[in-house]
């Protein structure tokens, strides 16, 4: 993993230059205000064409217990990825952010039960490329949940690259996978070269209609 020796103030249009060039912004800890510019030498990625849905987790989604939404509480979400007792999203994290959302460069989706947020994912659009920034549970399979309308609204909308920056087991389940440093760059142009749109409703999840 390479990391910038110093400090960085980045501005949200710079970056959504980073994401374009391959690489992205974190920080060491919550009260560590610093930012450093990361590039990875094994990329992690979700195939938009290779999500993994167990057959327990299509059984919940196809129940229907909760509600999903989109991008309606944003601040929300990002809350609840750095509710835990380490996180890399600091103040001016959580800020550069915000800024995008409202710029319309970043977008969430949320699991809902009744009035109470218990997951969600959120992360940064470029063109067809989606840049997925951290996700949270409150419930079993909350996040999973999240993750799959979220692989259904980028196929609905024509998006070609899921980028999860890093490969964990959990992500691994799902079928993540890691790719090299120059493969991620070549996907990530691709991704680039095409417009796309996330706002597009899906008409179904894993197979399935589903109503958001």
């Amino acid at each position: 993993m390479a990391k910038d020796e110093h400090s960085l103030e980045l501005t949200p249009a710079l970056i959504l230059s980073g994401y374009a060039q391959g690489i992205f912004p974190m920080a060491e800890s919550r009260d560590d205000d610093r930012l450093f510019w990361l590039d990875p030498e094994l990329r992690g990625i979700i195939p938009l064409d290779g999500f993994h849905i167990s057959r327990s987790l299509r059984k919940t989604i196809l129940r229907e217990p909760y509600q999903i939404k989109v991008d309606s509480d944003f601040a929300g979400v990002i809350e609840g990825c750095a509710d835990r007792e380490e996180t890399w999203i600091n103040g001016p994290i959580f800020q550069l952010y915000l800024d995008l959302f409202e710029a319309g460069h970043a977008h969430s989706v949320e699991v809902w039960d009744g009035a109470e947020l218990i997951g969600g994912v959120y992360g940064v659009t470029l063109n067809g490329a989606f840049f997925g920034e951290s996700m949270f549970s409150r419930s079993t399979d909350a996040s999973k949940i999240a993750l799959a309308y979220l692989v259904s609204r980028l196929n609905a909308g024509g998006f070609l690259l899921l980028d999860t920056q890093f490969l964990t087991p959990h992500l691994a389940s799902l079928g993540g996978i890691e790719i090299p440093r120059a493969s991620y760059r070549q996907a990530l142009q691709d991704a680039l070269s095409v417009e796309a749109n996330f706002l597009r409703q899906p008409l179904t999840v894993s197979g399935h209609q589903v109503c958001t």
